[in-house]
């Protein structure tokens, strides 16, 4: 999930079973990184004319990390306790 997560924001939500976060993550992605896009200036570097949505998108690849771990963790002790 984690390379999902890297490869397309969102994804990595989609695939831990939590679509609609997956897709409120992609939207502001987007959202942010057109903002920052139109209010910066051509002489910009590309991590700079896109830094709101590379934010959110760093954001998104943590939580979904996260989520997954979560998740796998409460999925091996389940496997421990049964017999």
């Amino acid at each position: 999930m984690l390379a999902a997560a890297i490869l397309l924001p969102g994804v990595g939500h989609v695939l831990a079973g939590y679509p609609q976060r997956g897709l409120t993550f992609l939207f502001f992605t987007l959202l942010l990184g057109t903002v920052t896009w139109e209010f910066t200036t051509p002489e910009q570097s590309f991590v700079g004319r896109a830094a709101g949505g590379l934010f959110v998108y760093a954001i998104s690849i943590t939580d979904a990390y996260k989520l997954a771990r979560i998740r796998y963790e409460g999925w091996r002790r389940a496997a421990e306790a049964s017999p």
